[in-house]
C-alpha cells in the first residue's frame, strides 16, 4: 500500500490502523535526512513491532559562484554575463 507516498508493507500484524503506520513514517523522516522510499513493517513478538526501510539521497541543486553570485541556474542572466560563464576557466578536480 501507499501512505504518504511511501511504499509500505506489513508483515504479520492485522490490527495496526494507518495512523501508527503514519506515525512509523514521521518517525524515520524526522531522524534521517534521505528520502524514505519504502517501509517494512513486521511483528517482532511481545507486542514489539520491527521496521525495515529504504532510504534515497536527497535531491539538491547545484550551485554555482560566477562572479560574485550564487545561483543555481543561470537562466535570468544577460547576454554577457552568460558569455563570460561561457568563457571562464574550468579547473578540474585533483
Amino acid at each position: 500500500m501507499l501512505v504518504n507516498g511511501v511504499e509500505v508493507k506489513v508483515n504479520g500484524l492485522t490490527d495496526i490502523t494507518e495512523k501508527e503506520i503514519v506515525n512509523y513514517i514521521n518517525y524515520i523522516k524526522e531522524n534521517s535526512s534521505e528520502t524514505l522510499a519504502s517501509l517494512t513493517i513486521s511483528d517482532a513478538g511481545d507486542g514489539e513491532v520491527a521496521l525495515d526501510y529504504r532510504t534515497q539521497p536527497t535531491q539538491f541543486e547545484r550551485i554555482r559562484r560566477i562572479t560574485g553570485y550564487l545561483v543555481g541556474t543561470v537562466d535570468r542572466f544577460n547576454n554577457a554575463k552568460r558569455a563570460e560563464e561561457h568563457d571562464r576557466v574550468k579547473h578540474g578536480l585533483n
